[in-house]
């Protein structure tokens, strides 16, 4: 009989701790939360994008012209 009473005891207290739990509780905590997630969601963005690149640039790189210089040659810096 007394461990039902400490069960139920135990679930009241369990209950009342939740129930009263606040997790935002001030702007500071919402506005820190939000800064967090954007510096993830930018790393994870800036992540894909360096994939992305990287896998077109590996599959795609035989077909790519090669770059040659352009313009006029500066016989000044010559020795």
């Amino acid at each position: 009989m007394e461990s039902r009473g400490l069960q139920q005891e135990l679930e009241y207290q369990f209950s009342h701790v939740v129930s009263r739990q606040q997790f935002f509780q001030s702007d500071w905590d919402i506005a820190s939360f939000a800064v967090f997630f954007i510096f993830i969601g930018m790393v994870l963005l800036l992540v894909i994008l360096v994939l992305i690149r990287c896998c077109c640039c590996c599959c795609c790189e035989d077909e790519m012209p090669r770059r040659r210089k352009v313009g006029i040659e500066n016989m000044a810096l010559e020795p």
